[in-house]
């Protein structure tokens, strides 16, 4: 075998055996940055149009509520209400505050969740309700 044979077969496979080396090692290593899609709350959380696959037993409604005055960037404005609402941000830790009530009483899921958003001349005002609920334990079956 000649070099001229060799490397002319190493340029037509050493580029593909190339790219399946760095594609198969880029797959081992994770992000600088973890990042996370969605939130983690200590109970399940299901909306109005959801419910959970598990039986479960009502607890009681739960409500969480804030009321926050008008900054000055949110006031009218040429009789327009501008800047105003709030994050999504701030929808979660809404959310996180309501699971945490739940947690505390003993559930293990909130269902028919609702968000709410109001605003007055003087004030932005949150919502969130849900009721919470316990899963029922699975019965076992005996032969």
């Amino acid at each position: 075998m000649t070099s001229e044979y060799r490397t002319a077969k190493w340029g037509q496979y050493g580029f593909v055996g190339l790219i399946i080396l760095m594609t198969s090692l880029a797959g081992c290593f994770r992000p600088a940055i973890p990042i996370s899609m969605s939130p983690h709350y200590p109970v399940d959380v299901f909306y109005e149009n959801q419910q959970p696959d598990r039986p479960f037993t009502e607890l009681e409604w739960l409500e969480y509520k804030e009321e926050f005055p008008l900054v000055d960037q949110q006031q009218p404005q040429k009789g327009r209400m501008v800047k105003r609402g709030n994050s999504i941000e701030q929808k979660e830790l809404l959310l996180a505050r309501l699971t945490m009530q739940a947690k505390k009483i003993g559930a293990d899921a909130m269902v028919a969740v609702r968000y709410q958003y109001y605003t007055t001349a003087t004030v932005n005002g949150y919502s969130m309700r849900g009721m919470a609920v316990k899963y029922q334990k699975e019965r076992e079956v005996r032969p």
